[in-house]
């Protein structure tokens, strides 16, 4: 039932998205130990997820650990092969692509990946790290040619090229980042996925990291998939959120609209849960408390994923109302505006 979480044309109706993701599908085998390992069962990682990228915007992607958020965009990137689905780009559905096919197209949809030192070799140093995409694609040119370019590489992103030739170690946790957006701008993609690029840095340091972010974006004119736990980051930088739990997006929304007037239960209780800078408004506002464990996605709950945890299914809904959450899938809807949701009763939500 995986095609009932998919959105309406309607969400993106008029305008062409750089990446169309549909009814988007990722299951991972379990296998059972010991010396024939049968397959007994599959995480089901990402379910039916459905969006569109568009040029030069950012889209964030939030939600709990575990929800999908990576897998969601190593697939877009064919890093690892869906189950079934689609990922549209220039025509072509990167989901029945090749590794050999992929490699053309590898030049226009880069990731920079979460933690900033496993993803460089410490064997390399900065000029051949940022210059080994170069190099791979034949666009390094003339040894003089190339070193220009990875020069200019780490001045767009605020290093000193006369530090290319130390190794990652010998770079804060900040500036090594700073190395793997450079490698992923090398051969001038359009789009991005940046997995939780801030996450692993200090609070001082992911701000600098975001503008310089935010600023290659106006420059270049780059898409972002800008994936993350933190919602206070990705107010700031994204403008349109999709939040995803338990491998379903729940709700996708411009983003002052979403956190105005989110209409997901599950929504409202991650938006509640943000800080206030204000102690009186912060002792004052009312959290909403989910109760319970995320289910696992081993054998996650019927109809909607989210009822086992959902305030409102526990408190506010009939018999009748909480049959239907057991038996039905709910379809991500949108309310009108762009703004969609996957909840039976959205309709009839508080919005916050």
């Amino acid at each position: 039932m995986t095609a009932a979480n998919v959105a309406e044309p309607a969400v993106s109706a008029g305008r062409e998205p750089v990446l169309a993701v549909r009814d988007l599908v990722k299951h991972f085998p379990v296998r059972s130990r010991g010396l024939i390992r049968r397959r007994v069962g599959d995480v089901h990682a990402v379910c039916g997820v459905s969006f569109d990228l568009f040029g030069n915007e950012t889209l964030g992607l939030v939600g709990e650990s575990g929800c999908g958020k990576t897998t969601t965009g190593r697939l877009l990137l064919n890093l690892i092969k869906a189950t079934s689905g689609e990922v549209r780009y220039d025509g072509r559905n990167l989901v029945d692509l090749s590794p050999s096919q992929m490699r053309p197209l590898r030049r226009d949809l880069q990731i920079v990946f979460q933690d900033p030192f496993a993803s460089l070799d410490p064997r390399m140093t900065i000029n051949e790290i940022v210059a080994e995409p170069l190099q791979i694609h034949g666009l390094y040119g003339s040894r003089t040619q190339g070193r220009d370019k990875v020069r200019e590489l780490l001045r767009m992103v605020g290093l000193n090229p006369e530090h290319g030739n130390r190794y990652a170690h010998e770079f804060s946790g900040g500036q090594r980042q700073r190395i793997g957006i450079a490698r992923a701008l090398a051969l001038r993609p359009k789009a991005l996925v940046l997995d939780e690029p801030v996450s692993a840095l200090d609070v001082s340091i992911q701000a600098g990291v975001i503008n310089l972010l935010e600023d290659l974006q106006d420059e270049l004119g780059l898409s972002y998939l800008f994936i993350s736990h933190d919602l206070s980051v990705v107010r700031h930088i994204a403008d349109r959120v999709a939040v995803m739990y338990l491998g379903r997006i729940v709700e996708i929304a411009e983003k002052e609209q979403l956190f105005t007037k989110a209409a997901h239960p599950y929504t409202q209780a991650l938006i509640s849960a943000i800080p206030l800078p204000d102690p009186r408004k912060e002792r004052s506002r009312q959290r909403i408390t989910l109760t319970g464990d995320v289910p696992s996605p081993v054998d996650p709950p019927s109809g909607c994923r989210f009822r086992s945890r959902c305030p409102k299914f526990a408190n506010e809904l009939t018999d009748a109302e909480r049959q239907k959450c057991v038996d039905e899938v709910p379809a991500l809807i949108d309310r009108g505006q762009g703004h969609a949701s996957a909840c039976h009763y959205a309709e009839a939500l508080k919005l916050v």
